[in-house]
């Protein structure tokens, strides 16, 4: 898989996304790219598309697939960006409205973006998923239970989608990322080594790894890119 591979692109213009976005366009790709609100001047190449969705709605990821099928023919990729991150209270007092985004931010628009792609690549006859978690879904800190649940779902749930369609041709894994140095980290540690932190650089260029032919035989990992922090 490599060249001209139709890459569906969530959270796409997002602190990591961006770069994802632009790693997947750099190895000549065409990119379908998804935030709730995204257009084409977002990045400006003639093998991106922007559709703009909001993927915590079931109806509108399967509305997603289908037009990006029917634009493109396929989906040779998956690769979720999408999430989002609350915290700073112990675990009595995160109120329901943090437990609910997050669930819905970091789980939800996951089990409603594969419910709607995978179909289309079994039907094809293969692909690749990648989702981007947290190294707190496997090292919980304290005071961010609800991002660190919700990461964790989401590292299982790419775990039963790698189980679930290996008969398929299809591998789905996960990346762990650490601490990455974006412009919405550096602002709030203001005095943080970002230094030490992970460059999503690097976190995007994994991703085209994970859809390359070399890592056909990768699926179930969790891969942790923990940087110097490590």
């Amino acid at each position: 898989m490599h060249g001209q591979r139709v890459v569906l692109i969530t959270g796409a213009k997002g602190g990591l996304g961006s770069f994802v976005t632009q790693a997947f366009l750099a190895a000549g790709d065409t990119v379908a790219g998804v935030s709730r609100s995204i257009s084409p001047d977002d990045f400006p190449n003639p093998r991106f598309a922007a559709m703009p969705a909001d993927l915590t709605d079931l109806a509108a990821a399967r509305r997603l697939a289908e037009q990006v099928v029917r634009r493109f023919r396929r989906v040779d990729a998956l690769i979720h960006v999408m999430g989002g991150f609350a915290g700073g209270q112990p675990i009595p007092e995160t109120g329901d409205d943090i437990w609910e985004r997050m669930l819905s931010l970091n789980l939800r628009a996951a089990v409603n973006t594969f419910r709607a792609v995978i179909p289309h690549m079994r039907a094809a006859g293969g692909g690749r998923i990648v989702a981007v978690a947290s190294r707190a879904a496997v090292e919980p800190a304290a005071n961010i239970a609800a991002y660190a649940a919700s990461k964790a779902a989401l590292l299982s749930l790419v775990r039963s989608a790698a189980l679930e369609n290996q008969d398929a041709g299809i591998t789905a894994n996960t990346i762990l990322p650490g601490t990455m140095n974006t412009e919405a980290n550096r602002k709030a540690d203001p005095r943080a080594d970002a230094s030490r932190w992970v460059p999503p650089e690097d976190v995007a260029q994994l991703a085209v790894f994970l859809v390359s032919d070399a890592a056909a035989q990768i699926t179930g990992a969790a891969i942790p890119v923990y940087g110097r922090e490590a």
